[in-house]
């Protein structure tokens, strides 16, 4: 890994993927411009966060994505694009997803694990869960992907180190909460030291992009940010207005990391595996 990764901190349309598409476009026009291998998008960037019911008319298969779709197909020809929408899976469930378009394909490269219902989060209403998680493989090296609340869950980026990932990128809409002591956004202090943990302790950079704007009475944050395998914070995006943040990711960097703190290379699998198994059977 050795490429130049934007993340695009947008205020997308609910409900309008077309006018989302020409935003993205927009945006990867201006990545390209900038140097970038990929650009990468917020969750549910390409339809809006709250699209309840809306969410079978807006559901997409991959393998046969719509018309209004081949600008960004087209586009991916020149970077890569990782961008959060609604998935149609064969059993027709539907899906809070991450698509890679690359070289003008789309695929499905992550289904949301675990979609929040508590507090103001209710998707599990109107979305199923996804029931896998694996590293990718990709034109800028091999990548871990999850979807906002996934990586609250520590066996994810857990298990996408452990496949091979040298970065981890989550796709993200965390809604502003009121806290933290009128200098600093609570939600910024504590999303900002979680991505610091697993950055170090996997040596992995860590890539969070999360969505501005207000929806449906919402409002959202921000702060999108780059996290090298070190645990240091090496680009932040503003609160609460759209940016573009441009980082290169430099596999050596997971490599110094890896060699002077080795967390993850004496990782004991057979003991976690044996662990489990003992846990799960008792």
């Amino acid at each position: 890994m050795n490429a130049v990764v934007a993340l695009a901190q947008i205020d997308s349309v609910l409900g309008d993927p077309e006018k989302n598409i020409a935003l993205h476009c927009a945006s990867a026009e201006q990545a390209l411009k900038g140097g970038a291998d990929m650009v990468v998008f917020p969750e549910l960037s390409l339809t809006g966060y709250t699209i309840r019911d809306l969410n079978w008319e807006l559901a997409v298969r991959p393998a046969d994505p719509p018309s209004s779709y081949k600008p960004l197909l087209e586009l991916s020809r020149r970077i890569s694009i990782l961008a959060g929408g609604v998935e149609e899976g064969d059993r027709f469930g539907i899906y809070n997803a991450a698509f890679l378009f690359e070289e003008g394909v789309m695929r499905s490269v992550h289904r949301k694990t675990y979609p929040p219902t508590y507090g103001m989060f209710e998707e599990m209403r109107y979305f199923s869960r996804g029931q896998s998680v694996r590293a990718v493989d990709t034109k800028i090296g091999r990548i871990g992907v999850l979807v906002c609340e996934d990586l609250w869950h520590i066996s994810l980026p857990y298990l996408l180190a452990l496949d091979g990932a040298t970065a981890i990128v989550s796709l993200t809409a965390s809604p502003t909460r009121l806290g933290g002591d009128g200098e600093t956004l609570r939600s910024k202090k504590v999303n900002e030291e979680n991505h610091k943990a697993y950055a170090r302790l996997l040596s992995v950079y860590l890539l969070f992009c999360n969505r501005v704007g207000f929806e449906d009475g919402v409002n959202f944050w921000g702060g999108s940010e780059i996290v090298g395998p070190s645990g240091d914070i090496i680009a932040e995006g503003k609160l609460f207005e759209p940016d573009l943040l441009l980082t290169r990711l430099d596999e050596n960097d997971v490599r110094r990391a890896r060699r002077f703190s080795r967390h993850l290379l004496d990782e004991d699998t057979a003991l976690v595996q044996r662990e489990l198994a003992r846990i799960l059977g008792g």
